[in-house]
């Protein structure tokens, strides 16, 4: 299915401290209906005051994880958008505070095809999906063993494994 057409009308709210990220976001999700800020205490009211069908959130200088805590106990379904915090210790943070998905901003142009798999899973965590679409850029970026070096992450490929089999 076409990511435009899923995502159409879609409530959105991009955090990050650069303008320049939220406005090339904005124009990627030209078919959403998109609210922007770019500092913690306005982006902390909006997720407490509205409602949301995906936040996409900056880690570094926007307090990322404290708005990721607040925006997965409202429920929104929320995406971890990031180049500085690009580290195996940030998506093992990010998948434990509930996140369901962790993009790099090189990654920024292809944003609609990953919250269309979002969408597509009603808004829940689409990891395996991730790990399919960008295992090779995790393994260039964080070394072909990063998975092996940290206990979490193979356990974490195991459940996954484990839900795909029970999966009708």
């Amino acid at each position: 299915m076409d990511p435009k057409s899923l995502l159409k009308d879609k409530i959105v709210l991009i955090v990050d401290d650069e303008v320049d990220v939220t406005d090339t976001v904005e124009e990627v999700l030209d078919m959403c209906l998109v609210r922007k800020t770019n500092d913690y205490d306005t982006a902390r009211q909006y997720l407490l005051s509205y409602t949301f069908d995906i936040v996409i959130l900056d880690i570094m200088g926007v307090n990322g994880f404290e708005l990721l805590k607040t925006s997965v106990k409202r429920g929104f379904p929320t995406v971890m958008l990031t180049a500085y915090a690009l580290t195996p210790e940030a998506l093992e943070k990010s998948i434990k505070l509930g996140a369901v998905s962790f993009l790099p901003k090189e990654k920024m142009s292809d944003l609609d095809e990953f919250l269309a798999d979002v969408v597509l899973k009603g808004g829940q965590p689409v990891w395996e999906k991730l790990f399919d679409k960008l295992g090779n850029f995790f393994n260039k970026r964080f070394g072909p063993d990063w998975k092996q070096r940290n206990k979490f992450f193979e356990e974490f490929e195991q459940t996954l494994k484990q839900i795909k089999k029970e999966e009708p």
